[in-house]
């Protein structure tokens, strides 16, 4: 017997896949206008700079927000087309091979590192927080943890019993784990930039 489950499609993680992706997607795209924009007329605001706290432009002309030699958003104009195609084809019926998965996983895994990584710099760096990259944290943080448990839970991604019963059961807590992270994410912005102090 193959170490593979065979479960019924996954109508749910690609529902998810979708929202999560077009949501994604359309923060990158905010970010990218917003940098062509910026690069038209160095000196105009951003529509996202809301105040010194909370902006765009200073995370958007920063060394962080051109890693590889180009503006971040590019990754997410091209990046949030896969969960989008994924999710659609499922939907449409898909079955993909665990060579598939794992690359797909392997792509939400650099995503999610990348994006920690962002929120450091953001936070303990740069002491803003940029909106539209915010939007892009909170799709990401959940997409990973979402396809990661179903990699694990289907045996895609080999793993004892009972790590595949964990994931299967951890699957229905995703919600719970992205409210975690979010708050994790929230009480290190309160502690290094005082938002409330800001605000009030």
């Amino acid at each position: 017997m193959s170490q593979v489950q065979k479960r019924s499609r996954p109508t749910a993680l690609a529902v998810w896949l979708v929202l999560a992706g077009a949501v994604g997607w359309w923060a990158a795209f905010s970010l990218t206008m917003e940098r062509l924009h910026l690069l038209a007329d160095p000196d105009a605001i951003a529509s996202c700079d809301f105040s010194p706290l909370v902006q765009c432009t200073a995370n958007l002309q920063s060394w962080q927000g051109s890693v590889f030699g180009f503006p971040n958003p590019i990754l997410g104009l091209t990046g949030w087309v896969a969960p989008i195609v994924v999710g659609m084809a499922i939907l449409a019926g898909a079955r993909f091979g665990r060579w598939f998965w794992l690359l797909f996983e392997l792509g939400l895994t650099f995503a999610f590192v990348f994006v920690i990584w962002l929120i450091g710099q953001s936070i303990f760096v740069l002491g803003t927080l940029c909106p539209w990259c915010m939007v892009t944290w909170i799709v990401t943080i959940p997409t990973y943890y979402v396809v990661t448990l179903h990699v694990l839970r289907t045996g895609l991604l080999p793993a004892p019993a009972a790590v595949r019963r964990g994931a299967g059961t951890l699957m229905g807590w995703v919600p719970l784990l992205a409210v975690v992270s979010y708050a994790i994410v929230a009480i290190l912005a309160q502690v290094r930039l005082d938002i409330l102090g800001a605000l009030f």
